[in-house]
């Protein structure tokens, strides 16, 4: 019942950040978390709201201009890369036979839908070159993206060690993964120029919302919470 109310703060979250904060600040956040947490072993509830703020400032795409399907590709295949790794972690680790199937259905799913997304890259847009677009929103205007950029808008993270609580840390981890691509996705509904993504992100909405759904109950179910 709340999700609308979630997804408008994250929305505003990722506005509010990426209006006030500098590559050079975002740099010494960083810099700061990581002193600030010396302990190695990450904690479900620290990770994910780190990854919330590094994603927030990552996920600006743009207006609806001729590249803006360039950036939803460069940054959705970069999304969809972090919730890969850690998939093939949850695969390893995991205990679960749910999460394992889980983590099956995601590489699947999201390595077939790289490959797609390279494949319209390479036919739409045969002069972009290798490197990663972004859109600068201080600057206004569309530039290679950053390593922080491109660390933000993976998402991935260290999911610990096999124990009690990996696959809580795994679904803290990622319920807002999958919202960050929703977000996405919702917003190229409304910028794409191309059909074919317009189709891609109502899929990425569908499949990851009923993810989302599925991990949550089993949060409850597993672990109270």
């Amino acid at each position: 019942m709340l999700r609308p109310d979630v997804k408008n703060s994250f929305l505003a979250l990722g506005f509010v950040v990426l209006t006030s904060l500098t590559g050079g600040m975002l740099t010494a956040c960083s810099t700061n978390s990581q002193t600030q947490n010396e302990t190695p072993k990450p904690t479900a509830i620290d990770a994910s709201t780190q990854q919330h703020h590094n994603h927030s400032m990552a996920m600006d795409l743009g207006p609806a201009d001729a590249n803006y399907d360039l950036r939803f590709i460069d940054a959705m295949i970069m999304h969809h890369q972090g919730a890969v790794d850690m998939a093939n972690v949850a695969q390893q680790k995991s205990k679960r036979k749910e999460i394992k199937q889980l983590a099956t259905n995601i590489i699947k799913a999201q390595n077939q839908e790289i490959s797609q997304m390279k494949q319209w890259r390479t036919a739409w847009y045969p002069k972009a070159g290798d490197q990663p677009m972004a859109y600068d929103a201080t600057m206004g205007h569309m530039m290679a993206m950053s390593s922080e950029q491109q660390q933000g808008m993976m998402m991935s993270q260290d999911l610990g060690n096999a124990d009690a609580e990996f696959d809580l840390r795994f679904i803290n981890a990622m319920i807002p993964h999958h919202e960050g691509a929703v977000v996405m996705a919702q917003d190229a509904l409304q910028k794409s120029q191309h059909q074919e993504i317009k189709n891609l992100a109502q899929a990425i909405i569908k499949a990851q919302e009923g993810e989302i759904k599925e991990m949550k109950q089993w949060r409850t179910t597993w672990y109270k919470k």
